[in-house]
């Protein structure tokens, strides 16, 4: 078959095999190739809570993302630059994405006025500002109206942190500023997210401002870039409106992006599969896609399905600390379950048996006993948040190192059915 490239210098994206609409590749960067389709763990405060860079590679972790807002509040963009940089300063040589603040400056605003968090559940992993913010309420101690932490203009966005209450000002610039400090391989454009209240006049009013702030981040990403040493995504916004995701995969499809971000899927399952079908047939086949935020396991087949190459997704991470357990189909994941063993439930308390019989993470072939796990959990021991992020790493990596074994040899459906049931 024809190999589709998209190829800037040190960095290259190629369709090695497809299967109907999903496609198996390479994705090349300086800091290695990432074999897709490819799950991104969240590693919001340059670190995967819990894992060293060893225990990511044991599970075969290839790309990581970290958070740019977060980051530029603590340590800050020049402490990291005195370190060495992100790479550097994580000890991790491979791979690298880092998100805009676009996300943060939708959690910190209409998020929180709408109270999103009630609706569906979008505040990751380590994103702590919605807890920082419930923390201070409930203290009494509020920064400002409980309304917002962040207003939102043509030019950018102006924030109070969520750590200290100190004023920020965030724009397209600044992003692409602090996103070239940090180093990653692969950054975002700035975009602003809308919530699933907002009608279609805010949405496409937001739409556009996002369009303006994505060719801003653009113009200074290839001031920034002299070198080559980073590639940009940008990102496809329209809310659950057929006409704006159409038009806003019109639009960055005719700029010069080395990938394609799919964000704002703050809705149902069923309209993300629309979502979906609307916008692949628009963006470029020669581009990565990557779909922001999504990553339970049904999400996974339903975006490779539609041709999405990588996912990151604090899903597995954060239910690990909960002590839900990811289970592959032949230890009991089904979709019934949710492919989840809630091990912190009394019945596990004497249970001598291991997690998972066929899975080889540190976890299972260390052979704990359910009712050891059970009781770390009960005693808060920092081991069972280790453990437990292990093994649900391993087993999302084994569900892509299947999807790209299946796309390889055409039996995706196999694959599915396995999962799926």
């Amino acid at each position: 078959m024809d190999k589709k490239r998209n190829h800037t210098n040190k960095f290259q994206f190629v369709v090695d095999a497809t299967d109907w609409s999903a496609h198996a590749g390479k994705l090349s960067t300086p800091h290695g190739v990432v074999e897709t389709p490819a799950f991104v763990p969240v590693g919001t405060q340059a670190t995967v809570k819990s894992l060293s860079p060893d225990d990511l590679e044991n599970v075969n972790t290839q790309l990581v993302l970290a958070n740019t807002y977060h980051l530029y509040l603590q340590p800050g963009p020049e402490a990291i630059n005195r370190l060495g940089g992100l790479h550097q300063m994580m000890r991790w040589d491979k791979p690298l994405m880092t998100d805009s603040g676009g996300f943060q400056v939708f959690s910190l605003g209409w998020a929180l006025e709408h109270d999103v968090g009630k609706l569906v559940s979008i505040f990751a992993d380590d994103s702590r500002e919605e807890v920082s913010v419930r923390e201070y309420e409930k203290k009494g101690k509020a920064l400002i109206k409980r309304e917002k932490l962040c207003v939102v203009d043509d030019e950018g966005a102006t924030f109070r942190s969520h750590l200290d209450g100190t004023l920020h000002r965030w724009t397209a610039e600044k992003s692409m500023d602090v996103q070239h400090i940090l180093g990653a391989d692969l950054v975002f454009a700035l975009d602003e997210c809308t919530s699933p209240v907002h009608d279609e006049a805010y949405t496409r009013l937001s739409m556009k401002r996002s369009h303006l702030w994505e060719e801003r981040s653009l113009v200074r990403f290839k001031e920034l870039n002299k070198k080559s040493e980073q590639s940009i995504y940008s990102i496809v916004q329209g809310g659950p409106f057929e006409k704006l995701r159409k038009k806003s995969a019109q639009f960055v499809a005719g700029k010069d992006f080395f990938g394609t971000g799919i964000g704002g899927a703050l809705v149902s399952k069923s309209k993300m599969g629309e979502i979906l079908d609307w916008i692949m047939p628009i963006v470029p086949e020669n581009r990565p896609n990557h779909l922001l935020g999504i990553g339970d396991v049904d999400d996974v087949f339903l975006g490779v399905d539609k041709g999405i190459d990588t996912f990151d997704c604090a899903f597995p991470t954060r239910i690990a600390r909960r002590g839900d357990l990811l289970m592959m189909p032949e230890d009991g994941g089904t979709c019934a379950n949710h492919w989840r063993l809630h091990i912190t439930r009394h019945e596990f308390r004497d249970d001598p048996a291991p997690i998972c019989r066929s899975c080889h993470c540190e976890l299972c072939q260390s052979t704990y006993s359910r009712g050891y796990i059970n009781h770390l959990f009960w005693a808060r021991e920092l081991l069972a948040y280790r453990l437990a992020t292990i093994h649900n790493l391993w087993v999302m990596n084994m569900l892509f190192t299947e999807i790209r074994e299946g796309i390889a040899s055409h039996s995706l459906n196999r694959v599915r059915e396995r999962w799926m049931g």
